[in-house]
């Protein structure tokens, strides 16, 4: 884990470039920095690896600070990856995978191992490609040499610093899919800077997004799309990404939930939900109007009796007019797995899972693309 505590960077000429930076950097996730031009994104990067120094504040990876370590060995022990690729081109492409792990003198043998299965985890064939020189390949290839360049001493931290925006849109989109991808196998803390909000949106666990050297929010796509914490904010994310453009409740509900009515029996409630798998019930009346709820647990308690005498009134349901980003505020405030989904009138028309509205949404913002 890297903690940035109270962190001020002033430089010789007297321009604050960062101010009070208090920011957790999440360990094994995508934690992407963006803004404006000159917001600070790249330097805040910068002070991970030493390559530009904090003027006061502290940060901290994995407890230990790094005024106390040799700035080389944390280059060593931390990726880097940049916008222009940086290959050496008199290198074979072998060698420029291998650099790293030479300096640190690694077994032979385990350098070529290492080698070979980072070509093979970004699907570059090693026989066909480890002897090639980067001008024989093309942009994309070559930032996917960069990439796993960067892993190859295995590191446990990742710095990216706007990699893929010299690419031409449809290599951008499949390196971005890639990151995804092997982010799912490598588990690194990756720290990616970007001005893009769509790739962000597409890639990150965690968005931080800064302006005059300030962080103005952080939080995971969703938090930033969903509850935008001023003007600035949501002039930056653009009307196309806010909540206009979110799947609509309505696209969450599951209408074949099964009810049971105010009229019938505990056993049958029990026996209706041990036979579908599920732990509660909305109970409806003779108009289908939404009465309250029954929970599994509570009717083992109160067998042979009629579900109007035992079921939980309930006011929380969600109604055709509730928008998407209250579904979720609602979800979070709640802590409910299910949520009735009613009609203007009162009729139960579905139910809504907790679960299939956050993985829906994850995979909503994944797919983004161009702000369509």
């Amino acid at each position: 884990m890297i903690q940035l505590k109270d962190i001020n960077k002033i430089y010789d000429d007297g321009f604050q470039a960062l101010e009070n930076i208090n920011l957790t950097l999440e360990e094994g996730k995508i934690n992407v920095l963006i803004g404006p031009s000159g917001c600070g994104k790249t330097t805040t990067m910068k002070l991970l690896n030493r390559l530009t120094e904090y003027t006061d504040g502290e940060i901290l990876v994995d407890g230990e600070s790094i005024q106390d370590l040799n700035p080389i060995e944390i280059r060593r022990k931390m990726g880097y990856v940049i916008q222009n690729i940086g290959l050496f081109p008199h290198m074979s492409i072998y060698d420029n995978v291998a650099t790293v792990p030479k300096l640190l003198k690694w077994d032979k043998r385990k350098i070529k191992q290492k080698v070979h299965d980072l070509l093979h985890m970004v699907n570059l064939d090693p026989e066909t490609y480890k002897g090639r020189y980067p001008s024989e390949l093309s942009g994309g290839q070559q930032q996917r040499i960069g990439v796993i360049r960067a892993l190859a001493a295995e590191p446990s931290t990742i710095l990216m610093d706007e990699p893929f925006s010299a690419l031409d849109p449809i290599s951008r989109e499949q390196l971005q899919d890639e990151l995804v991808r092997l982010q799912e196998e490598i588990n690194k803390t990756i720290v990616f800077v970007t001005h893009d909000m769509d790739e962000a949106i597409k890639i990150a666990d965690q968005i931080i997004l800064m302006k005059d050297g300030h962080i103005v929010q952080k939080g995971t796509p969703h938090d930033i799309l969903a509850n935008p914490a001023n003007d600035f904010v949501k002039e930056f994310l653009g009307e196309d990404r806010l909540g206009s453009t979110l799947p609509s409740t309505s696209t969450f509900v599951n209408y074949n939930y099964p009810t049971i009515t105010t009229d019938q029996t505990t056993n049958e409630a029990i026996e209706q939900m041990t036979s579908e798998q599920i732990d509660q019930l909305p109970v409806l009346d003779g108009d289908n109007r939404l009465q309250g709820m029954v929970q599994l647990y509570d009717l083992f308690r109160q067998q042979d009796q009629l579900i109007e005498a035992v079921m939980m009134n309930t006011n929380q349901h969600i109604s055709e007019e509730t928008e998407t980003n209250q579904l979720v505020d609602i979800f979070t405030q709640k802590k409910e797995k299910y949520l009735p989904y009613v009609a203007k009138d009162g009729k139960f028309i579905g139910m809504i899972e907790q679960q299939q509205v956050f993985n829906s949404l994850q995979e909503f913002y994944r797919s983004k693309r161009g702000g369509q």
